[in-house]
């Protein structure tokens, strides 16, 4: 048991880390944000995966790691400086909001403020990769207390998120509590007071007028969490009952493995083969081909027998020749009959074999 869930956090990490690194790459070039980011989306989708919430399984996981992953990357790219304070609100909020509300544990505050609070922690444990990174914790100075709580920042919030997603989650069927308890809206208000405070007492943006530091306390604390939650509820509430096929995609795979090796090869060798005849070609008979075709090389025939394979043109390498037109028609033909002559034997021979998984699953 423990051996499958090590291996199913490990594919689902490495799943997320794939999507969201070339994305946070796409819009920065700061490494720690780009880790910002995959810290964040691996921890809360192997989370999510390893609570066994969703009966789309890892898929889920995989879904909902790679929307945190990228709505991190996105808010630690677009605002300089590692802006932690306004990352982790909408982050969070997103998280919640992308576990299904309609469960029937959660029904209540106090079932918000739970997942609340776990989100939080897995937030605060894919934060820990980017602060090592920026050496937050070997400052030549020593640790603080401030360096101390850094990491745990997320958990500051839960209240304050809880009480946003209850007050957005409490007219669904099933919903117990009508009023929020009086201990959550007290945890709530101490992390808006803690802001008014440090902007009060000059320690965030000093200088700050009044009306600019309550539309930073609205927006940060309160209009952005909420739109984040709501989004984050709408997506998982329209993906997971079309992510459900995904779980039982291993069984098809298990019968479709061998036949899609065995078109891949086939494909592979007519690809080889006519860039040999490409080359050849171009060898013995220069001017075949235009463009590029006089001083080409190996890995450029393969190029252009992969595109020529895929029906598209290649454009540095064209052919001139009429001996050059019919070899590139020729494999055209045999390229599209490959394709259908091999599924139509695929479809003969596991057609029986997916009808049954198909049955069973309908069954299930």
């Amino acid at each position: 048991m423990m051996n499958r869930w090590i291996s199913m956090a490990v594919g689902i990490a490495v799943a997320v880390a794939v999507v969201v690194v070339p994305f946070g790459y796409a819009i920065t070039g700061l490494h720690n944000d780009v880790l910002m980011g995959a810290g964040c989306g691996v921890a809360i989708g192997v989370g999510v995966a390893l609570r066994g919430r969703s009966p789309g399984g890892p898929w889920t996981g995989i879904l909902i790691g790679s929307i945190v992953g990228m709505a991190s990357a996105l808010i630690a790219g677009l605002l300089p400086g590692n802006p932690w304070g306004y990352l982790v609100p909408p982050v969070l909020a997103l998280s919640v909001g992308l576990i299904r509300v309609r469960d029937a544990r959660l029904s209540g505050y106090r079932e918000m403020s739970r997942e609340t609070f776990i989100a939080s922690i897995l937030l605060s444990v894919g934060l820990l990769p980017a602060l090592i990174a920026m050496g937050v914790f070997s400052h030549p100075e020593g640790m603080n207390l401030n360096r101390i709580l850094l990491p745990w920042m997320p958990v500051g919030f839960v209240p304050v998120m809880a009480l946003i997603a209850g007050l957005l989650s409490h007219g669904h069927d099933g919903w117990r509590d009508t009023r929020p308890p009086a201990l959550l809206l007290a945890g709530a208000a101490l992390p808006v007071a803690l802001l008014i405070f440090m902007f009060a007492t000059g320690r965030l943006d000093p200088g700050i007028r009044i009306w600019q530091m309550a539309a930073i306390i609205l927006l940060s604390m309160f209009v952005l969490p909420a739109a984040a939650f709501l989004v984050g509820r709408l997506a998982i509430t329209w993906l997971e009952p079309r992510l459900r096929i995904y779980g039982h995609l291993a069984d098809y795979l298990r019968v479709m493995w061998v036949p899609i090796g065995g078109f891949a090869v086939g494909y592979l060798t007519i690809i080889v083969l006519f860039a040999g005849f490409y080359g050849m070609l171009e060898r013995f008979s220069p001017g075949a081909f235009g463009g590029a075709g006089a001083s080409a090389g190996i890995t450029d025939w393969l190029s252009f027998s992969f595109f020529t394979a895929l029906g598209q043109d290649f454009l540095t390498i064209s052919p001139d020749s009429v001996g050059a037109r019919l070899l590139v028609g020729v494999h055209l033909i045999l390229s599209a009959g490959w394709v259908v002559v091999l599924f139509a034997a695929v479809m003969t021979s596991i057609g029986p074999k997916l009808e049954r998984i198909a049955r069973q699953q309908g069954q299930d």
